[in-house]
């Protein structure tokens, strides 16, 4: 696994505020949140950016999706509506290079994003 701050939170050796897991889906909330809830789905398996992507790792992708699909539901506001946004590279706004889903929810969500 890479050395990034996501994959040191996957081996524990940082603390975070995890709220869901699985076999292959990890998720936390984001220590700068946007929005009352802000929670990062990330795989355990360490893909940098969504260009390194490959046909093979559609489910990966979906799993990210289900997770968050999942926790809205679980917490109860999936009904009421959230975000969910996957950055890629440095103009996309990815500062950390191991992707991840970022679900927002809690407040109304404008277009643009802000």
């Amino acid at each position: 696994m890479s050395d990034t701050l996501f994959a040191k939170i996957i081996r524990r050796e940082i603390p975070a505020a995890i709220v869901y897991e699985d076999d292959d889906v990890l998720a936390f909330r984001d220590i700068q949140p946007q929005a009352p809830v802000h929670v990062l789905f990330v795989p355990k398996r360490a893909v940098p950016t969504l260009n390194d992507l490959g046909p093979a790792d559609g489910g990966l992708v979906g799993q990210l999706v289900l997770a968050a699909a999942a926790y809205a539901k679980r917490e109860g506001f999936a009904e009421a509506g959230y975000r969910t946004v996957i950055n890629c590279n440095g103009d996309g706004g990815q500062s950390v290079f191991h992707i991840h889903l970022h679900l927002l929810a809690g407040r109304q969500m404008g277009w643009p994003p802000g």
